[in-house]
């Protein structure tokens, strides 16, 4: 930081960088929670490392099947939903480190304003966030390659017959090894500087910016078409399906249609989850008659972006969990409709089922880690809201506002929005396969009457277990979020800034 002084003029600040050994001085000093901070990033940053490592292990694989115990590695055709899977699954880790920035911020909030007291620039400030982020998450990185290799070296136990149960016998290359340890820290970076940008650090303290304006309605269009995607779309994809041998681009308007719906489905629900939460606050204070409601209710309305982007993150794995359960309804639909067909026609069988449904499998058990990673975000979220707002929570317990009251309306504002989006991420997951239509018709080449016709079974099962893990992960976090409070609404912390 230099300072320039001209004749007749103001002092001017300009925002030079920090030398290297001062801003790794600066990153690494800090209290408890500053500690605790750069654990849980470096210790997602790990996590995210060695998924991404193992993505890109699976990827090195020679094309062609393989000697794995593992069918889906062993066989090559099979191996791209692996990779997806695991890369479903590094998203929200990598999510989550970015997100850790938000841990014990009243005392980096001190920190940092006494930075400025002694003639830091706000941009420098910033900047010592960002790069404690980065250090954090560059130790992260190198210890994922550790444990990575170790656990290479610990599993490469091949059998008899060699095979093995993972492929340890194969290494991605050193540059794309290099990349995945420089993309962690760089993603963890950039999703601290997208989370720091509504922060300014005054020598008084931090102010955060916050968006008083009232979401668009356009992505509420959006997420009521897609909750009415399977009445429209169904008997107009099925016409222009079953038209398709009579008209040459049926089956492209058809394709183009669905996926057109769908994606704009989508994109409004993850866009307007900011949309959703307003309006839920809204709801809760039109029809609320309960002090915790029209609590809850006003500061959803006062800032409906508070976790969005994590909100966002649980609604994508929803909506991708029911289209897997989707398709494994029309799987099992058309393995049935096989079997009967043969039995008809009196031939064989054709075996395969489970070999289909192993992808879909792998899907669902990483919609499952993705949904815990999310409600971990969340909770993360919850407690930096809980502890930023702890003088004014201290403030109303003082002027005779009960706890509990106050807790019911961390729930409310956790789970008020959270239960129709996830209601809605469901029906519109279903709806992907869903308007394709409700049947699955196979017949024989050689005999053009002989058809059977199985009805597509909604898997009501399955969206009621996904969707119930997500509302019980959010429960979870509301609860811990009412524990925190408890311990931020002490009478002191009026006085403590």
């Amino acid at each position: 930081m230099t300072t320039t002084v001209a004749p007749g003029s103001h002092d001017t600040v300009t925002d030079s960088p920090i030398r290297p050994a001062v801003l790794f001085r600066l990153a690494t000093a800090g209290g408890r929670a500053d500690r605790i901070r750069t654990a849980l990033t470096a210790a997602s940053s790990a996590l995210a490392a060695v998924t991404l490592l193992a993505a890109a292990t699976v990827a090195a694989i020679p094309e062609g099947d393989a000697l794995y115990r593992i069918e889906m590695i062993a066989r090559g055709e099979q191996r791209a939903a692996v990779i997806a899977a695991l890369l479903l699954v590094a998203v929200p880790i990598l999510v989550l480190a970015g997100q850790s920035i938000r841990f014990g911020s009243p005392g980096r909030d001190r920190r940092f304003a006494l930075l400025r007291l002694v003639g830091a620039t706000p941009g420098q400030a910033v900047r010592l966030a960002v790069w404690e982020t980065v250090l954090a998450a560059t130790l992260g990185s190198a210890v994922g390659l550790g444990l990575y290799l170790t656990w290479r070296a610990v599993l490469d136990r091949p059998a008899q017959d060699g095979s093995r149960a993972l492929p340890t016998d194969v290494l991605p290359s050193m540059v794309m090894m290099g990349s995945v340890l420089l993309l962690v820290p760089m993603l963890t970076a950039i999703g601290a500087m997208i989370l720091l940008r509504p922060v300014i650090v005054t020598p008084l303290g931090v102010v955060r910016r916050v968006r008083d304006r009232r979401p668009a309605g356009w992505p509420g269009l959006l997420i009521i078409g897609g909750v009415l995607a399977p009445v429209v779309v169904d008997p107009f994809g099925g016409w222009l399906l079953g038209n398709a041998d009579e008209a040459e681009p049926g089956p492209g308007l058809a394709a183009l249609t669905l996926a057109a719906v769908v994606l704009l489905a989508t994109a409004g629900v993850l866009i307007g989850s900011g949309w959703i939460a307003y309006t839920a606050g809204e709801l809760l204070q039109r029809f609320g008659r309960r002090p915790a409601l029209l609590l809850a209710g006003r500061r959803l309305t006062a800032d409906p972006w508070s976790g969005s982007r994590l909100h966002a993150a649980l609604f994508a794995a929803l909506i991708v969990g029911a289209g897997a359960s989707s398709v494994r309804a029309y799987v099992v639909a058309m393995q049935d409709a096989g079997d009967r067909m043969a039995d008809l026609s009196g031939r064989p069988p054709i075996p395969g089922g489970e070999y289909h449904l192993n992808p879909i499998t792998l899907i669902d058990l990483a919609v499952a880690v993705v949904i815990g990673l999310a409600a971990a975000g969340i909770l993360v979220a919850l407690a930096e809201g809980i502890t930023t707002r702890r003088r004014v929570y201290a403030a109303q317990v003082a002027a005779g506002v009960p706890r509990r009251v106050l807790g019911e309306a961390i729930a409310w504002q956790a789970l008020g929005p959270a239960v129709p989006a996830v209601v809605i991420s469901l029906t519109l997951g279903w709806s992907i396969v869903r308007s394709l239509g409700s049947t699955v018709t196979v017949g024989e080449v050689d005999e053009p009457g002989l058809r059977v016709t199985v009805p597509i079974e909604v898997p009501v099962g399955d969206l009621l277990l996904l969707g119930g893990g997500a509302v019980a992960a959010l429960a979870l976090v509301a609860g811990i979020g009412v524990l925190l409070l408890r311990m931020n609404t002490d009478l002191e912390e009026i006085r403590v800034g």
